[in-house]
């Protein structure tokens, strides 16, 4: 009996996994679903059938998964964000099968701002930038810093996408998130580092392949991955302890902005959000901010 049993939850898994495998989603997160899917598989198959088939019955269904939330909070003690990835695992479990999402309500994430880099670690990495020999990589890591543009719209840009001169200067994002125009104003110390990249390009690269601002060794348009790279290596230079990447930046700039005051309508152009709630995002309490309110707690005794 128990041979068959446990033949039954193989098969279940291996029909999962043949569905999964065939879905347009990420590696990363086929890993995470297939994971999460064969813990809800394990705990099913210890779990006494109190209300009828899990597979079958749809209230079965739902409850099964509200007390698999309930094991994963208090058996296994997981953050909320994982009890969320585990349930939306077992949404997709129950889609392979054709019986819909269970009911099982989502944990309710605390509220915090976007990863920004902290000032000290903001002024490590400038300084990082500020020692390195390349213009094109100084020009790189300013735009991102301090215009916030998406690696996909920095390594989009061409020529004639920016317009620097000694008093303003200004980038063009032809095809931003949803296609979106747009048009960011450059602060003085961008509008240096990219003049200083155009007279490099100008004579390293007098033929290019194509009009694209930022290039390759070859000539070429430089690709997002090597964006990254450069940034990562950057902050590492800085001996910042998290990853920093062109996100990160963008993230930073952001929240700099709203620190400093500005409209939330001014910076929801600047960052191109269709959205003011996505731009609100930055204006909400960062760890370090919660940390520091506790640390500031005295009290003469």
């Amino acid at each position: 009996m128990g041979a068959s049993t446990g033949d039954r939850w193989a098969g279940v898994r291996a029909e999962y996994e043949g569905w999964l495998s065939r879905q347009p989603l990420s590696a990363n997160t086929k890993r995470a679903y297939r994971t999460r899917v064969s813990q809800y598989l394990e705990y099913l198959e210890g779990t006494p059938a109190g209300y009828g088939d899990p597979l079958k019955d749809p209230h079965a269904r739902d409850y099964a998964a509200r007390d698999f939330k309930a094991h994963l909070k208090t058996v296994r003690r997981v953050r909320p964000s994982s009890v969320n990835l585990s349930l939306a695992a077992v949404d997709s479990f129950y889609r392979s099968m054709g019986m819909g999402k269970p009911d099982a309500k989502r944990e309710d994430l605390p509220s915090i701002a976007p990863g920004a880099l902290l000032p000290e670690d903001q002024k490590r990495f400038l300084r990082a930038v500020e020692r390195s020999t390349s213009a094109r990589d100084r020009a790189i890591a300013r735009v991102l810093f301090f215009a916030g543009l998406r690696v996909s719209e920095l390594v989009g840009l061409d020529n004639a996408d920016v317009a620097v001169s000694a008093r303003k200067g200004r980038v063009i994002v032809r095809s931003g998130k949803g296609d979106a125009y747009r048009e960011v104003a450059l602060n003085a110390e961008v509008r240096g580092a990219l003049e200083g990249w155009l007279a490099d390009r100008k004579e390293e690269y007098p033929n290019p392949d194509g009009e694209a601002l930022f290039l390759n060794r070859k000539g070429g348009r430089l690709s997002g991955r090597a964006v990254d790279l450069i940034v990562r290596r950057f902050g590492d230079e800085a001996a910042i302890e998290k990853p920093v990447s062109a996100h990160v930046l963008r993230h930073t700039c952001m929240t700099n902005l709203v620190r400093a005051g500005n409209d939330l309508v001014l910076v929801a152009e600047i960052a191109g959000h269709k959205r003011l709630e996505t731009t609100r995002r930055y204006s909400l309490p960062s760890e370090a901010d919660r940390q520091a309110a506790m640390e500031n707690i005295r009290v003469e005794y």
